[in-house]
């Protein structure tokens, strides 16, 4: 007997924004590029939402070359999604006014979440909703600048569990006039590792029940999305790391939220087209197919893994840099092979138990912000 379908009960609201079925692809740096949204999105059939990997405000107030690539759309992505992160509630204003001005997305997301040492070393990402006046003037210029735009903002549970934040920082999104909050189950101090703490989703969901609860965290098939909302009661999932070399997870999550069985089992040779097209999509994207390769390498290892490759053609595939190289590379392989039963289940960043990076001094206060300044910013995008 199979288990009953359990989505929620309303349509995802993002705005003015529908997101049916309710699937988010995280925020990921280096990852979630035009490309590979594209290729998440074929799969999905243009259902979800699909968000651009992290823009800094700095950067793109200032005009930085790499960021105003990164905020390239496909003309097919509707509606587009950016995230930005700052950590000065004046210039994550202006750059949210010049998304506004110049038509440059449809929905902003604002980054809590980012665990990296060299963001919260400065009080940015995850470290910041632990001074709750900086989040709320944040918070507060982004939605007054963004207009009609929706805001949303992605937040861990807090720094370790002795600093947990997301219950203060839920409350002041909400009164702030946030549109909706994905929170990842762990602390920054897990970074990626141990379980995700979906509890605390719950919690959260039951904290704020105004506006939507995204969960995140553990969600490496289908199956775990479903799983999520029925213990969460959250009104949709954020799925990151489970989709690194599995764009087609998009296409098992539509299928599960629709209440349909099918679920994608490509062979290695359909996992090797995959490949071909993401390769080749990252050349066109960067205008070079040399360094669009180069670009995928680190992609290599996730699609590959569980089948039968062996660690020589691995390591030669991983230090490609032509699209003939490549195709030949995987031409060599045994493409009839079938799914693996080792193929699903956790992939990139797994560590955890780090030490936190911050600023002298920054617990000792929670709402003591002078360690804060414009400088914290990142100089570039993309983390």
């Amino acid at each position: 007997m199979s288990t009953p379908v359990m989505t929620p009960s309303q349509p995802l609201q993002i705005g003015p924004h529908t997101v049916q079925p309710p699937v988010v692809l995280a925020p990921m740096a280096g990852i979630t590029n035009a490309p590979f949204r594209t290729l998440c999105r074929e799969f999905s059939g243009g259902k979800g939402l699909f968000v651009s990997e992290m823009i800094t405000t700095r950067a793109l107030v200032e005009r930085n070359e790499k960021t105003m690539q990164l905020i390239h759309f496909d003309a097919a992505e509707k509606p587009r999604s950016i995230q930005l992160y700052g950590v000065d509630p004046v210039t994550v204003g202006k750059a949210v006014r010049m998304i506004v001005d110049e038509d440059l997305a449809d929905h902003i997301d604002l980054n809590f979440g980012c665990p990296v040492p060299k963001v919260t070393r400065k009080g940015g990402g995850s470290a910041l909703p632990y001074k709750r006046n900086l989040l709320r003037s944040i918070l507060r210029e982004a939605v007054r600048e963004a207009g009609h735009l929706p805001v949303t903002m992605k937040m861990r549970k807090g720094i370790d569990d002795g600093h947990l934040t997301y219950l203060d920082a839920g409350r002041i999104a909400v009164e702030e006039g946030v549109t909706a909050i994905a929170l990842h189950g762990r602390t920054t101090a897990q970074h990626y590792g141990g379980t995700a703490d979906w509890e605390a989703i719950a919690r959260l969901k039951e904290h704020v029940p105004e506006i939507p609860v995204l969960g995140n965290g553990d969600i490496w098939c289908a199956e775990d999305a479903l799983r999520m909302v029925r213990e969460t009661g959250c009104d949709g999932v954020v799925v990151g790391r489970g989709c690194l070399g599995r764009p087609w997870l998009f296409a098992d999550l539509v299928a599960a939220f629709e209440g349909r069985e099918d679920r994608a089992a490509p062979t290695l040779r359909e996992v090797a087209d995959a490949m071909v097209r993401h390769a080749t999509l990252l050349g066109e994207w960067i205008g070079d197919e040399a360094r669009g390769v180069i670009d995928f390498r680190k992609h290599v290892a996730w699609y590959l893994k569980g089948f039968a490759v062996g660690s020589e053609m691995r390591k030669r595939l991983a230090i490609t840099s032509g699209l003939d190289e490549l195709r030949a590379g995987l031409d060599e392989l045994d493409l009839d092979q079938p799914w693996p039963a080792g193929a699903d289940g956790p992939r990139g960043r797994t560590s955890g138990n780090n030490r936190v990076a911050l600023p002298d001094g920054w617990l000792d206060d929670p709402y003591d912000c002078a360690g804060v300044g414009a400088d914290a910013e990142l100089e570039t995008s993309g983390g």
